[in-house]
């Protein structure tokens, strides 16, 4: 893979990867018991957007590390 290659396949998998745990561990105001005013009862009270970022990173490495090792496996053929 070029480098090019790389990153676009480095971006696309790293969005679907902050997709896939974006959802985890979000507890809903109205689980706390505390909503704020003007907000709807179930957005999260505490979103841990970088620490679900840094996993989101961490994720893409990998996948990307081993696109990089399948993909030219692929085209040798």
């Amino acid at each position: 893979m070029t480098i090019g290659g790389t990153i676009v396949v480095f971006v696309m998998v790293w969005w679907v990867s902050f997709f896939a745990v974006l959802p985890i561990g979000v507890r809903g105001q109205f689980e706390d018991g505390e909503p704020t005013p003007g907000t709807e009862e179930g957005a999260p009270s505490h979103p841990m957007l970088l620490k679900k970022a840094v996993w989101a990173t961490i994720g893409a490495v990998i996948l990307t590390a081993i696109a990089a090792w399948v993909v030219p496996l692929l085209l040798a053929n």
